[in-house]
Order: C-alpha cells, then sequence, then structure tokens
C-alpha cells in the first residue's frame, strides 16, 4: 500500500519553517556520507548488478597489482578504486566486504594524470568540492584536515588526514604523472590508486613504495595508449589471463554492459558520438591501437583453421636471425587463388645455429627460406657471417628484401584483402600481432616482433622463390601404414584400387 503523501497545506508557516530545516539536514547528512550509497542490497543498482566490481575487490585478498581496464562511465575511479581507497583510509568496511582489509591507519596516494585532473577527478570524487569538503566519497566526519597544494593549481589538495576506526590516523596524498618518477620516490605506501594509466618509470616506482610494507596498487584506466609497457605487465601476451593462468597481477575489463546505471540511450548516444578508432577502448575497455597498430585488423579476419598444405602449392618461409632470438615464419601459396598461408612459426633464443637448423629442417629441407640481409653483417659470435654459417649446416636461404614500410604495406594490404591468412595453430604469431605497433613518433616499435619480420620476409621476398614439393619426396610419402603422413588421416581417398595420388589429393609434408 502506497503511503499518502502529506497535505503541506495544514501546516502553519513555522511547522513548515521546521520541516524544511529537517529536511535540509537530513540532504546534508546524506552528502556528508555519500559512500553509504554505495552498492545496495536492492533495487536496479545493488552491488549484484556489478559483478566486476565485486571481482575486482575481492581480487585484493590475492593480489598486490590490481587493474581495472574498463570503459568510460562505468564508475572505475569513484565505484572501484575511489570507493575501496575510502574503505582502507576510513577502516570502515560494509558487512558484505570480501577484499583485504586494513587493520590500522594506512599511507596512500591517489594519482592522475595531470594536476588539474587530479584536482578535478580524484580530489573530488574523494572529498567534494573545495568549498564543500565532506560531500565526496569520504565522510566528512572522518576529515581531520588538508594541506592545500603550494602554488600551480588554485584549490588543489596536497594532503588530507583521515580518522581511523581504530582511533589512529590515514595519510593521503594526491600526485600527478606529470611531476615525474621522482616525484613518486622515498615514501613507502600502503595504498596507492592510479587513475588512468600511467608511464612506466612511475608505475615501477610505484613498486618501490608499496615493496616494504605489504601493500597494493590499484590502477584504473581507460586503455587509450593501446598496448604499451603498463598494459603489458598485465597481458603478457596480448591477452587477457584465463581462468586457470598463473598469474602476479589481477586485471578486469568491464564495459558498458557491466554498468547498469547507463541507459541504453545514452550507450548509443555516446556511441555515436566517439571516432570509430576510440569506440572498443571506451566502451569495452579494449586497448585502443588505432594509428599506432601496424595492422588494425580483426584477428576474426585473419585465421583460419588448420588444414593439410596440397604438396602443388609453392611454400617458403621467412627468417630472421639473432642470439636473443632466431625465429622463422612458413607460407604456402595457391598460385591458381593468389592467396597465401602462414602455416607453421619457429621463435627460440639463446640457442646455437644447429639448434636452430635442426627445427628448420624439420618442416622440410627443400623448402627454401629468405633471411634478414643484416645476417651478414653480425654474428651470434665472432664476427662470422650468420647467413654462411647457416647454408654451410644445409639451408637454402636468400637474402630478403628488408624494405621495411613497404614489406608493412604489402602485408597489411594482404591481410586487409584476405590473400594472406595465418593459421590458428600459429600462437607465437597471434601473440606478436597483437602488440606490433608504431611509438607517438610513428615508428616501429623493435620489440617483439621477430615472426612480423619474418611474415615481412615472406610476403616481400619469399613467395616470388617458393617451390612446389619435389616429386621424390611426394613419392617417399605415399602410403606407409601407420606413417605420419597416412592420408586417410586427413579424410582423405584412395582409388579403388588401393592406390593413392599425392598430385590428385594433396598431402602435409
Amino acid at each position: 500500500m502506497l503511503e499518502a503523501k502529506p497535505d503541506l497545506s495544514k501546516l502553519s508557516r513555522r511547522e513548515k519553517e521546521l520541516l524544511y530545516i529537517r529536511l535540509k539536514e537530513r540532504v546534508r547528512r546524506y552528502e556528508h556520507k555519500k559512500i553509504e550509497s554505495f552498492y545496495p542490497e536492492t533495487g536496479p543498482l545493488s552491488r549484484h548488478n556489478y559483478p566486476k566490481h565485486m571481482e575486482f575487490f575481492r581480487a585484493g585478498k590475492k593480489f598486490r597489482e590490481r587493474g581495472a581496464m574498463a570503459a568510460n562511465r562505468i564508475g572505475k575511479t569513484e565505484g572501484m578504486g575511489g570507493y575501496e581507497l575510502t574503505c582502507h583510509l576510513t577502516g570502515i568496511y560494509p558487512d558484505w566486504w570480501e577484499g583485504y582489509r586494513f587493520t590500522g591507519p594506512i599511507k596512500a596516494w591517489a594519482s592522475g594524470t595531470t594536476n588539474q585532473t587530479t584536482r578535478d577527478i580524484l580530489q573530488h570524487k574523494l572529498l567534494g568540492p573545495i568549498s564543500d569538503i565532506g560531500t565526496g566519497l569520504i565522510p566528512h566526519d572522518c576529515i581531520l584536515d588538508y594541506k592545500r597544494k603550494a602554488g600551480g593549481i588554485p584549490d588543489a589538495i596536497e594532503t588530507v588526514f583521515i580518522q581511523h576506526v581504530t582511533g589512529g590516523v590515514s595519510v593521503l596524498g594526491f600526485k600527478s604523472y606529470e611531476q615525474g618518477r621522482k616525484a613518486f620516490e622515498g615514501v613507502e605506501q600502503d595504498v596507492i590508486l592510479l587513475d588512468e594509466e600511467p608511464p612506466d618509470d612511475v608505475y615501477n616506482e610505484c613498486l618501490i613504495r608499496i615493496m616494504t610494507t605489504g601493500g597494493m596498487i590499484m590502477l584504473t584506466f581507460t586503455p587509450l595508449q593501446g598496448v604499451s609497457e603498463v598494459v603489458k605487465k598485465f597481458m603478457p601476451d596480448g591477452k587477457l589471463p584465463g581462468p586457470h593462468d598463473q598469474v602476479m597481477r589481477f586485471v578486469i575489463q568491464a564495459t558498458w554492459d557491466d554498468a547498469p546505471h547507463l541507459s541504453e540511450k545514452e550507450k548509443k548516444e555516446r556511441w555515436a558520438s566517439l571516432p570509430p578508432h576510440q569506440r572498443d577502448a571506451r566502451s569495452k575497455g579494449i586497448p585502443q591501437l588505432g594509428s599506432g597498430a601496424i595492422y588494425p585488423l580483426l584477428e576474426d579476419y585473419i585465421v583460419i583453421d588448420d588444414f593439410p598444405i596440397p604438396p602443388y602449392w609453392s611454400r617458403a618461409y621467412g627468417f630472421d636471425v639473432g642470439w636473443n632470438c632466431t625465429a622463422a615464419a612458413w607460407g604456402a601459396t595457391d598460385r591458381d587463388t593468389g592467396t597465401s598461408y602462414i602455416y607453421s612459426v619457429y621463435k627460440k633464443g639463446l640457442s646455437e645455429p644447429p639448434v636452430h637448423v635442426q627445427a628448420i629442417k624439420s618442416r622440410g629441407k627443400w623448402i627454401p627460406g629468405v633471411a634478414d640481409p643484416g645476417a651478414r653483417a653480425s654474428s651470434q659470435r665472432d664476427g662470422e657471417k650468420l647467413m654462411d654459417e647457416y647454408v654451410d649446416l644445409g639451408l637454402e636461404l636468400s637474402p630478403a628484401d628488408n624494405a621495411r614500410e613497404a614489406g608493412i604495406f604489402d602485408v597489411f594490404v594482404a591481410l586487409s584483402t584476405g590473400k594472406l591468412k595465418v593459421f590458428r595453430s600459429c600462437a607465437p604469431w597471434f601473440e606478436e600481432f597483437r602488440l606490433y605497433r608504431r611509438d607517438k613518433n610513428g615508428k616501429v616499435v623493435k620489440e617483439n616482433d621477430h615472426l612480423m619480420d619474418c611474415t615481412r620476409y615472406y610476403v616481400r621476398s619469399g613467395i616470388d622463390i617458393a617451390i612446389q614439393m619435389p616429386i621424390e619426396i611426394m613419392q617417399q610419402k605415399i602410403l606407409i601404414p601407420g606413417n605420419p603422413y597416412d592420408p586417410m588421416k586427413f579424410g582423405m581417398n584412395k582409388e579403388e584400387d588401393g592406390s593413392y595420388d599425392p598430385l590428385k589429393y594433396g598431402m602435409e609434408a
């Protein structure tokens, strides 16, 4: 039964004034304990409707480093990082809390990108506006004192002293990445909240600050800088860790669909207003590559399920040599359609040439390769010419065309037009593909890109020198019962008389 609304017309002027004063005080108390309005038990904004936020909190019991790689407007700054930081600073945890609990007052930092964004976002959400301190997440009654930042940004606060339930005092300092790494030196901390992605050197300095305290870092950000050094700490192979992966850091991805406070109308309007290259990052928390991605293509468009390579297709491989990493990517081309396939890859470091040669020959001694011409001028030992050394060990190698930008363009055209596909089993290739990018100056980031170079050599030079499987090799592989080349294993057919024609049906070599 609905409660009847009071008839204010029957109240005297004095009664109306008293009611107004009571209502105003009620609003004031609500504003001064804003945190109590978060994550109720029931209703459309119940904590049960925010499973990603709850998972982030729970992970604090196990992980010292946590990242919320999330879309804009889903509450990552206030509802994740700010909410948890307030709980630790005050020692006031909700009954449902399953995350880590500090048993006493803490020392903490909250840092944003610039001094101004730190003031306008973090300071405002935690404390409220400078004219009404205590209307943010940290309850008014818990704020003992604060110190303004000298000079620079008006109304910016440097340090806040917060009453802890045990009777002690927690200390919160505000910082910004624009202050540089040195501003994060010196003092150990229990909790560091990094709102938006910091430079790698700042993040590493923060790790040192929590090293002796057993503290934690919370990183809440929208990945607009792409697969940066910081993102790679949480996504080492370019993918979110799986549920059974052994990881040192926790990361969760939250999208607009994980934020019930966003209406469908609002999501559609925001989506339409975003530049296309930012939509995945801002709506799904997927690292933005945009102009930084060398091959800004969906993996689903490139990958293809493995299949036996017909022997009449032409094969070659691209070869990249070095002590830290030697790699090769094998390709096969269907001359009838002009489509090529990267069907096998090899990648190994800190090994001598004979080790690599054995692995390469196992894919087919007859397959020619094209190698980085720089191998002629460098060596893994004593200035010997690497390409000559590998040729002496039995590989058939030619110098590749190493025109980087032209090669990148050729590979991009082949991938984007469907003329180059990659077998699903080539996992190391896709790991590099996800991270292959340009820096802010437009230069190719030369890290973890050996298979990308091999692919470039293959497309630029390998396709031209690729050959079909020699007939004598095919004849050696015809129907030896139980051997790994048995065509019946691939669902191929024999003739009625039991013979098998590899030129007709094709066979993996």
